[in-house]
């Protein structure tokens, strides 16, 4: 019986993955808001019924494709930072008692999810394309949502520890901004930590963005560079100074 039932289970995997896979391609081809499941199932071979016991409607299909996609760009950001950390990236600064460079190690993080943007393209304009129609992502899609903001402010965290961390005081008028945004997402930073980071976070996904949907073309032809460069900056406004 159990190895019956660990068949069963090894094909709802296999029937799940290639289900999950052909809607990908979908999305490549039309976009998520054309993404129907009697489509997949035709192209699988499959009854529009059997594919319901796998995903009862388009939404949770899209769910589990955008669940997917924050996982596996969250994943790149940790790993980037990880092999920062142990030095198989960019990650120590020379003469001064290996010290952590936590300026290398935010850049870090920012390449590793542009690059999977760019391999991924389609599912990248899935999270943070326009959205799509009559969908609203439940708040399972929550967590993995979090991944990349969590590593940055892990970086945050680290340079704090090691009094690398000055960020910019807010604005009197986002100084409470900056209290309510700390107190829920990054407690035990210094003020003005949170507000920065929150604006560094969304011109970091700009010029992703600019970069994914065509913006750049015909503009900017030294893009890595750019790239490098912009973030870098970043990372200085959000105060880590080492």
């Amino acid at each position: 019986m159990t190895t019956i039932r660990g068949a069963r289970e090894r094909a709802r995997i296999e029937v799940t993955a290639a289900i999950k896979d052909e809607a990908r391609r979908r999305l490549a081809d039309e976009g998520a808001a054309k993404l129907s499941l009697r489509a997949v199932a035709r192209e699988l071979g499959m009854v529009s019924s059997a594919l319901y016991r796998y995903f009862p409607s388009r939404d949770d299909l899209l769910t589990a494709l955008i669940i997917d996609a924050y996982n596996a760009v969250g994943e790149a950001a940790e790993n980037a930072l990880a092999q920062a950390r142990t030095g198989t990236g960019t990650g120590k600064r020379g003469g001064a008692g290996d010290r952590a460079d936590h300026v290398a190690h935010w850049v870090a993080i920012c390449a590793r999810v542009r690059a999977w943007a760019l391999a991924h393209p389609h599912e990248y304009a899935l999270i943070h394309g326009s959205p799509v129609p009559d969908y609203t992502a439940p708040m399972s899609t929550a967590g993995p949502a979090s991944r990349v903001a969590l590593t940055l402010i892990q970086v945050l965290r680290d340079a704090h520890e090691e009094g690398a961390l000055t960020p910019p005081p807010p604005a009197a008028d986002l100084r409470e901004e900056d209290r309510r945004l700390a107190d829920e997402f990054m407690p035990g930073l210094p003020p003005g930590t949170a507000v920065a980071l929150v604006a560094a976070w969304a011109q970091f996904y700009g010029l992703i963005s600019f970069e994914i949907f065509g913006q750049f073309n015909r503009v900017v032809e030294a893009r890595d560079a750019l790239f490098t460069r912009a973030t870098t900056r970043l990372a200085h406004e959000v105060g880590l100074t080492g």
